[in-house]
This record gives structure tokens, C-alpha cells and sequence, in this order.
């Protein structure tokens, strides 16, 4: 669905810039005004791969120091830091995992 919306965005872009029967100062008008359409989260992949990377760097750390506090401190593992691996291994399910949309 995304990349329909951003194919179909930069032909609309294209037919404006190419349109000679429009004058200027209206062709910067619309792109001005089609810029907006084009986010972030659709067009750049760094913002995913970085979210899905400090998300697996939570589960790592959250996996190594319930290791580290169960046989050094002989303690239980808290829950804060049970609960905060659990939330971040259902958030990379949630981004990893395709989507019915796909299909």
C-alpha cells in the first residue's frame, strides 16, 4: 500500500514539473503542497531498520542481565526487567511479522 501511494505521488509530481500549460509560481504551489504527503515513516527505510535495532538491543540486554543478576546475586529477575523484555520481543513480532494487507 505504501509504495502504491509513493509510486502514485511521484507520478503526480512528475506530471505537474512536466505540465507546460501551468505557469510557474502554480507549479510551485502544488509541489509545495504535495510535499507534506510524503512522510518519513513511508519513504525512509533508517527510521525501521533503527527502530527494529534498538528493539532487538533491548531484548539482548534484557536477556543478559536477567542472566547476570540470577547467577551472580542468586536473586529472582525483576519483573520491570521481565515485563520490559517481554514488551520489546511483542513489538519486533509486531514489525517483523507480515502484514494482512500484504497478501
Amino acid at each position: 500500500m505504501a509504495n502504491h501511494m509513493k509510486n502514485a505521488l511521484q507520478d503526480l509530481i512528475q506530471q505537474v514539473t512536466t505540465d507546460n500549460s501551468l505557469p510557474l509560481d502554480q507549479k510551485v504551489k502544488l509541489l509545495e503542497s504535495l510535499q507534506p504527503l510524503s512522510t518519513p515513516l513511508q519513504s525512509d527505510r533508517w527510521i525501521f531498520r533503527l527502530v527494529v535495532a534498538f528493539l532487538g538491543v533491548a531484548v539482548l540486554l534484557t536477556i543478559l542481565l536477567g542472566f547476570y543478576l540470577s547467577i551472580k546475586t542468586a536473586a529472582t529477575i525483576p519483573e520491570g526487567l521481565i515485563a520490559l523484555g517481554s514488551a520489546a520481543v511483542g513489538a519486533l513480532a509486531g514489525l517483523l511479522a507480515p502484514s494482512p494487507m500484504s497478501r
